[in-house]
């Protein structure tokens, strides 16, 4: 049979293969701790990359599909009509939820809270406990319907008759803290998890009072599913849970969040209109030729300069990228005030530390030690990569290498490693700040999509 004639063969029989496969459908809905497009237009969010990870690895046989519902108040009404198989969706496990559906082992905790904005007129310490609720009886109080908000607020008001609130359809979360934040709503209740990503791009955000005690989040399942599949499920968060995948995935998404502060968000935002319209052509023009997203480049900038092209430190690193003058030698730079050389200059060098790092390390992971070492060195990264590898954490994680960057200042540690003391703690709040810059820019900024068949893309 001819060679050609058998590829044809394998591939039919690969398709017919893929179309005989059961498909395994998540319920899911829009949102940052759920499933979302991210600025690269790639699919994201906790939720999905949980649901693909389970199908890779302990449920080949399925395929996998998402089925997107308007809003949380549709999820578990989807799951017991039969449409999907499982519930992946930012679920707390409640009370009146386990009546209907069961719960697989949780793989997250948070804590409802009272959200406000902190602009307004509201005293939030006169709410110390739920009883003080009723001084707010007067005020606008709005939560999604179907939520464990919904369903906490019901409880508190057969205590407190006069507390007054609203459930309302086809909305979510992080809808009605934008209107929070806007002074349209005076109050509404969400997970911490969520506020403390919004925060970063409201930051008149504040939170009121914790209600309540903390909650499991936790995927849903019918009462009658496949227990075959229940025993996966679960095997799969046991797994996850131990072997630091799980860790991994919640720092992920929200191990930057807490990072900045009120006044740092608020100057970024007010600089990201007036200094940075200036320079963004040429983190644009530092994409085309690394392939680092221009936001990302913008990111580094505001953290080493505030995008003050003629920054200089004590030290005599200088310019909008804040490059020393070995590194600027070793660019090419003549000027590192002259922004059209240190913007490239910078970009480059964040790939030669990407380039530089182990090929097995994924992202982003990767970019996230790039950047440690872009402000560190790579030598002392690779310390803290040895350290991690020595107490049993995982060096080629982000996640765990942030926690042994921390040690080198601790001369039990860094006097066993090659390169001895360094700040450590510096590179850890570089890149945790670059990582919520990067979120707010991508939340507020279009992505540059360049053909990038004109540009000669730097090697990573």
């Amino acid at each position: 049979m001819p060679t050609e004639d058998k590829a044809k063969q394998k591939d039919k029989l690969a398709a017919e293969v893929t179309s005989s496969k059961h498909e395994l459908i998540f319920v899911t809905h829009n949102g940052p701790a759920t499933y979302y497009l991210n600025g690269d237009n790639q699919f994201a969010g906790i939720e999905y990359d949980l649901a693909t990870l389970f199908v890779k690895d302990y449920a080949p046989e399925y395929r996998i599909k998402f089925l997107l519902v308007n809003s949380i108040s549709d999820v578990i009404p989807t799951l017991l009509k039969g449409k999907a198989t499982i519930a992946a969706a930012n679920l707390s496990i409640t009370h009146l939820r386990k009546e209907l559906v069961q719960f697989a082992k949780p793989y997250q905790e948070t804590q409802q809270q009272l959200i406000y904005n902190s602009e307004s007129d509201i005293n939030p310490k006169r709410l110390r406990s739920e009883k003080d609720l009723t001084s707010i009886a007067d005020k606008k109080i709005a939560v999604p319907e179907g939520t464990s908000f919904a369903e906490r607020l019901s409880k508190i008001q057969k205590e407190l008759p006069t507390l007054h609130w609203q459930a309302l359809k086809h909305t979510n979360s992080e809808s009605l803290l934008d209107e929070v934040a806007g002074g349209v709503l005076d109050f509404t209740v969400a997970d911490s998890h969520l506020v403390s990503v919004m925060q970063n791009y409201y930051p008149n955000l504040a939170v009121a009072m914790p209600l309540g005690e903390p909650e499991k989040i936790a995927w849903a399942m019918p009462k009658n599913a496949d227990p075959a599949l229940v025993i996966k499920v679960n095997a799969f968060f046991d797994t996850i849970h131990k072997n630091g995948t799980l860790r991994n995935l919640i720092d992920r998404y929200y191990g930057h969040a807490k990072r900045l502060n009120t006044m740092d968000i608020t100057n970024f935002l007010k600089l990201s209109h007036s200094l940075l319209p200036k320079c963004t052509r040429l983190f644009k023009q530092a994409q085309e030729e690394t392939g680092l997203d221009w936001r990302l480049l913008a990111a580094v900038s505001y953290r080493e300069s505030h995008w003050d092209t003629f920054n200089t430190s004590p030290t005599g690193v200088r310019g909008l990228m804040m490059l020393t003058e070995s590194t600027a030698d070793l660019m090419g730079v003549t000027d590192r005030l002259d922004p059209k050389q240190s913007i490239p200059a910078g970009a480059k060098y964040i790939i030669k530390m990407i380039n530089t790092l182990p090929a097995r390390i994924p992202e982003p992971d990767r970019t996230y030690m790039a950047l440690a070492a872009y402000n560190i060195g790579y030598a002392h990264l690779e310390d803290a990569r040895v350290l991690a590898k020595r107490l049993n954490l995982n060096p080629d994680s982000w996640a765990d290498v942030k926690k042994t960057l921390v040690l080198l200042t601790n001369p039990e540690y860094y006097s066993t490693v090659k390169y001895g003391y360094a700040s450590g703690g510096a590179p850890v709040i570089f890149v945790e700040s670059i990582r919520s810059y990067q979120r707010i820019l991508e939340r507020y900024q279009p992505s540059h999509s360049p053909d990038y068949n004109n540009f000669k893309i730097a090697s990573r």
